[in-house]
């Protein structure tokens, strides 16, 4: 049975609090697992919400500041001391090449996975699989920074009525599928598009086209609120987005489930998120994220 869900590791910005470790988030698709920026404490966390090193085939760093990446030490020597019989990737902007290359040897130990990098420099397509299809867009912020979206690809919706109506039932059904044509009778007669699942992954940013094409039509929207609103001239200096920013870009793009993350250590609830949230006019699911929740991927539309 295939599982899609994200596993929420670590919320807090810049320095893990009493309550928050720093970041950390695991996708569940189908077989695949997807970890996106691990900071400091990543692999502790891991244990805590269950998540094994053999869980792990994609590594996606959106930018090297050290609350994003400074637990890619850990995790890659556990993937390694685990023996992971699986190759793993890992995407990270081109320009923190050093910075990869120093946590990955940050010290000694036995290499045993391949682990390929792969880094990105550019808009588009990452990888394609039968499953997704992993692009980037380029995000706006102090130091390069890329967001992250998975595409299913579009299936089809078979129509009851329609089958009825033009006499296929039983094996028939699966033949049509497969073949597409079934005694003249076409396939998309008697089906329509489904549209395939949409999952973002936006950290620290300013409002650019990056977040707004990542965040189009998406299921479920991964998305930094450092700031609340009254502190917006801080979220723009520093490059990062508020509650209410965060959640407009959500209402305007379609979103269907919207999880605010990345939390300044300034504030110390998560309700005034909520309430702010709500009052940009985002009216789908909401979740305010807190270390090791997790939260399924709303099924198909």
């Amino acid at each position: 049975m295939s599982v899609r869900e994200l596993v929420v590791l670590g919320t807090a910005s810049q320095v893990p609090t009493r309550h928050r470790n720093h970041n950390g988030y695991l996708l569940r698709w189908d077989g695949e697992g997807i970890l996106f920026d691990p900071g400091e404490g990543t692999q502790r966390q891991m244990l805590r919400a269950g998540v094994a090193a053999h869980d792990l085939n994609r590594l996606c760093v959106t930018h090297f500041h050290g609350d994003h990446s400074l637990g890619l030490a850990g995790v890659i020597q556990r993937i390694n001391l685990d023996q992971v019989p699986h190759p793993v990737t890992a995407h990270y902007p081109r320009s923190g090449q050093r910075f990869f290359e120093r946590l990955r040897y940050a010290t000694a130990y036995r290499e045993t996975v391949r682990i390929a990098e792969e880094p990105v420099d550019r808009d588009g397509v990452l990888a394609s699989s039968a499953s997704y299809r992993l692009e980037a867009r380029k995000l706006s912020h102090p130091v390069e920074a890329y967001g992250y979206r998975l595409v299913e690809p579009d299936g089809r919706r078979m129509l009851p009525e329609r089958l009825a109506a033009h006499g296929i039932s039983g094996p028939d059904v699966g033949r049509i599928q497969r073949e597409g044509v079934l005694g003249g009778v076409t396939l998309e007669a008697v089906s329509e598009v489904r549209s395939g699942q949409r999952f973002a992954f936006v950290m620290d940013t300013r409002l650019c086209d990056g977040v707004y094409a990542l965040a189009e039509g998406c299921d479920m929207l991964v998305i930094e609120s450092t700031f609340l609103d009254e502190d917006v001239e801080l979220a723009v200096e520093h490059g990062h987005l508020t509650a209410g920013q965060a959640a407009r870009v959500a209402a305007e793009s379609g979103v269907r489930h919207l999880v605010l993350t990345h939390f300044s250590q300034r504030y110390v609830g998560a309700e005034e998120f909520e309430r702010q949230a709500r009052a940009a006019g985002f009216e789908g699911e909401l979740s305010v994220a807190h270390d090791l929740l997790r939260v399924p991927v709303p099924k198909r539309r």
